[in-house]
């Protein structure tokens, strides 16, 4: 079975790990701010905070920017639930803002739109959180925009787009946000096992971030609330949690940095062939924003199911037990039972359910090589021609 994602480890990688093994310290050590100053270089970002994954990077985030009860958070619909999940670990409330037909990020036309009903209504969100689906990213400029005049913060779902640009420039440096996030999981495009990052350019949000992310504790003299009562001295000043990033991660991470490009332009490859082999066919390809360089985490293609004369889920299982190993990337976070219990129905972001109703994440990763990206055009097209 040809996987959707995968991890691409190479011997430098390993032995990045093996001389953390054999050094001092396994956590705690040199190797996380070492991650961190490399990351944050890369994004021009002044500050960044690794921990233990992207979805506590998203919460550490919402409570740095003062996330709390009777807050109300918006994100889009089209993405893993930690993106919506991360406001409610605060206490807040949640709603979602439907897609872009094009890019199928959060729309911000329908954002402009939610957001003048919810200045009548009296009910402004505290915090947006675009997500940068696939690798391409939002339209931050416009979002931006309207941050300004609506009085909200921004903080920008990257989990899918380090590596890529928007505007010319990196993904990460929060030109137009105040925090931005990145995923390290395995099928991600680099990866440190499990782990995320904050990443800001504002000095307060990184220290309440770096504070929260260890229970809250400090060995800060300048934070705590009287002297020392000696070298051993720490106190906790906030109920923060255990989010910290080990070495052993930090080195995968940091030796897989060398090689970020190199992972973003092969992906780019493997999307250009898919994009011109697939031409000919029923389906709608990814549409890539002239502002934008995507690092194409998925390639999400969107069927014309009538010309097909096959169902979504047909032609989903016949691509499986063609050992192509397809995915879906999201089912409609509001869909899903737990929200359906907050009150949420269908039809709360119509463009969101056509999306679901069609697409598919094909194969996409480095070590896709000709052959196996061959066999999965090949499955594609005889499926579709027995339609």
């Amino acid at each position: 079975m040809i996987p959707y994602g995968r991890q691409d480890i190479n011997e430098s990688d390993i032995q990045a790990v093996v001389d953390v093994l054999r050094s001092d310290f396994l956590t705690q050590g040199p190797a996380v701010p070492a991650f961190e100053k490399a990351v944050a270089e890369y994004c021009g970002a002044q500050f960044s905070v690794a921990v233990s994954s992207a979805t506590a990077a998203l919460h550490i985030a919402c409570l740095a920017l003062g996330v709390g009860k009777g807050d109300l958070v918006w994100t889009s619909p089209i993405t893993f639930v930690a993106s919506a999940n991360c406001a409610l670990y605060c206490g807040a409330d949640i709603d979602f803002v439907d897609i872009d037909p094009h890019t199928y990020n959060l729309s911000a036309a329908h954002l402009e739109e939610k957001l003048e009903q919810a200045r009548h209504a009296g009910r402004l969100p505290k915090v947006v959180i675009p997500v940068h689906l696939s690798g391409q990213s939002c339209d931050m400029a416009s979002i931006h925009a309207l941050s300004q005049r609506y009085g909200f913060k921004i903080i920008e779902d990257a989990s899918h787009a380090i590596g890529g640009k928007y505007q010319g420039q990196p993904i990460g440096g929060c030109r137009y946000s105040e925090i931005t996030i990145f995923s390290f999981h395995p099928v991600k495009i680099i990866t440190t096992g499990e782990g995320g990052m904050a990443l800001t350019n504002d000095v307060r949000l990184a220290k309440r971030m770096q504070l929260l992310r260890s229970h809250g504790i400090t060995r800060d003299t300048h934070e705590m609330t009287h002297e020392p009562d000696g070298p051993w001295y720490y106190q906790q000043i906030d109920l923060g949690f255990n989010y910290r990033m080990t070495d052993l991660q930090a080195a995968l991470g940091l030796s897989q940095m060398q090689r970020l490009d190199e992972f973003v332009a092969i992906r780019h490859t493997v999307a250009n062939r898919y994009g011109e082999l697939f031409k000919d066919l029923p389906m709608v390809t990814p549409w890539q924003h002239p502002e934008s360089y995507s690092a194409f985490h998925l390639y999400v293609i969107r069927l014309k199911l009538v010309q097909l004369g096959k169902t979504h889920l047909a032609f989903f299982e016949a691509l499986r037990s063609a050992g192509v190993g397809v995915n879906l990337h999201y089912i409609p976070v509001y869909l899903q039972p737990y929200y359906q219990g907050l009150g949420f129905e269908a039809g709360h972001c119509p463009e969101a359910e056509r999306y679901y109703a069609e697409a598919i994440s094909l194969p996409m990763y480095p070590g896709l090589m000709e052959g196996g990206q061959q066999r999965v055009v090949e499955a594609l097209g005889k499926i579709a021609s027995q339609c």
